[in-house]
Order: structure tokens, then sequence, then C-alpha cells
């Protein structure tokens, strides 16, 4: 196996990148920037005219891993940039097959689904994305499959739920939260009552490496267990020696927040691929690895 990487020197694909060298995977990079860690490396804009034949020709990898999307925390959800990656992704998948590319595994997100009905499965909960990030990785997944099925290539979508661990924006959520109780940033209030699956980083890359080697179709990338969000925060207010009330005690949750918001990962776990580090374990990570306070 070789696998063509895009995305990966992002929050996630530094993971993912690293996931691949530990199963001696040898694999090839393209983006604007060369990943940390990353041997052979293309540099190329996926968004501005690149050669997808050539790329991928002098990539001569059997397996494509597509990562890269537009990511900017708060800016995503809306950026009409969601348009340009549907094309860009249809394009790169297009010319991967056209170049006799054996296997396609593309990120998909928990966005795509109709999040009212609170626990997701990939083959029955509706997709009815509330977001034009949502809606366009749903295109994206609907043109990247078709495209697989007319060169009899197979394809494994993976949805990604809420992903934390090192090297993830200090805008999001639990960044935001061990800065408060830091004393580095002023407390914020949450939905207390809101259920959420939160997923470590490195285990969101193991999914991906057990979806290059089996798999076709949509799968979950998912803990599939809910942690209420008071719940997280009083950890976390637990393990840094502060008061979860700074946080607790405030009004928080925005207009049509769902209160459930779950992924089974049976089909997931049906590759073999199991959850490896439980949450205190990877906020304990974050806290003394990312943000330099030993607990």
């Amino acid at each position: 196996m070789k696998v063509l990487l895009t995305g990966g020197s992002g929050f996630l694909g530094r993971h993912v990148l690293a996931a691949l060298a530990r199963h001696g995977i040898e694999t090839v990079a393209v983006g604007r920037r060369k990943p940390e860690g990353a041997g052979t490396f293309i540099e190329a804009d996926l968004l501005a005219g690149a050669d997808f034949g050539e790329i991928v020709r002098d990539a001569g990898a059997t397996h494509l891993l597509h990562l890269a999307w537009y990511a900017e925390h708060g800016q995503y959800w809306t950026s009409p940039l969601n348009l340009r990656w549907v094309d860009a992704t249809a394009r790169l998948v297009e010319a991967f097959c056209a170049a006799g590319g054996q296997k396609v595994v593309v990120a998909g997100t928990c966005a795509e689904y109709d999040w009212s009905h609170g626990i997701c499965l990939e083959d029955t909960t509706p997709l009815e994305p509330a977001t034009l990030y949502g809606a366009a990785k749903d295109s994206a997944r609907r043109l990247a499959m078709a495209v697989c099925r007319q060169h009899g290539v197979p394809c494994a979508w993976g949805r990604i739920f809420l992903p934390f661990g090192p090297g993830e924006s200090a805008q999001r959520l639990i960044p935001s939260l061990i800065d408060v109780f830091d004393g580095k940033r002023a407390p914020f209030g949450v939905n207390a009552a809101a259920c959420r699956d939160f997923l470590h980083a490195s285990d969101v890359a193991e999914a991906f490496v057990a979806l290059l080697h089996d798999g076709e179709g949509a799968f979950n990338i998912a803990s599939g267990e809910p942690m209420k969000l008071a719940d997280l925060v009083t950890l976390l207010a637990e393990m840094m020696g502060a008061d979860p009330d700074a946080v607790l005690g405030l009004p928080g949750g925005r207009p049509g927040e769902p209160p459930l918001l779950i992924g089974d990962n049976t089909k997931l776990k049906s590759l073999g691929w199991e959850k490896r580090t439980a949450l205190r374990e990877g906020l304990h990570g974050m806290i003394d690895e990312a943000f330099g306070k030993p607990l």
C-alpha cells in the first residue's frame, strides 16, 4: 500500500500522518506546505488549478486518503470555499481513479446528518444538513462515490464526529475551557445539558487507517459514548484544580443546538477498530502536552 494524503498539515492530518508511519505505510503528502514528519511531498494548491492528473502520476500511490478542506474555526460553516472543495474533491477522485488507483477514502462530517435524530446511524438517519458546510460535504460524498462506482474503485467515507486532542484550534471547545481554567480566558457558558460524542484524534487517525485496509460506503468515526457537557466541564475543572461553576454558572448554548449528537460506531468496529484513548487520558494529554501544564 502507498497512500496519497491530502490535508496532512491540518489538526487531524498530523495525527493521521503519524498513524500511517506507525503502521509502516508509505505515504506521499500533497498540499501547499510540507507537513511536519512527512517524507515524500508534492507541493500543490488543490484549489488553485493544480494538475490532479500530474499529481497522482507523480505520487504513484495505490490508495487516496483525502482529508483536506477549509476548516477555519467559526468560518467553515458558511464559507463559499466549501463549494470549491466540492469541485476539487470530485476532480481529485476522478484523476486518481483514472490513473488506476485501488481505493479511495475521504473525510466526511457528522454535519451531513439531520441532527434532530440525536443518535446517527449511517444507513438509516436522514441526511439533511443544516449548514452549507454539511451540504457541501454530502455533495462531495455523492460525487466521489459516483465517480468511484463508474471506475469500479471501492470508496469509504468517514463521517467524523467531535475530535479532540493536541494541535486543535485554541478556539474550539476543549482548548477554550482549558484556557478558562488556566486563567488565560474569560469564562463563558455552555449548553450544559447537551450530550456530545468526543473522540481523540489518535483514534480518528486509526479509523482512517482501518478504512484504507477495508470497508466501503459511509462509516461513523465516533466514540458512540454520550458525554454531557456539564460532566466534561466538571472533569476538566477537577483535573486542573479549578471551579467548574465559573463556566456552569453562566448561561450558554445557541438556538437550535441539538440536545443529543452521538454517532453509532458499529460499522466501524466491525472492521476491527476500537477506541483506545479514554476521555480523561486525552484531556490529560492536551493539558500537559499542548498547554504545558503538568497535572
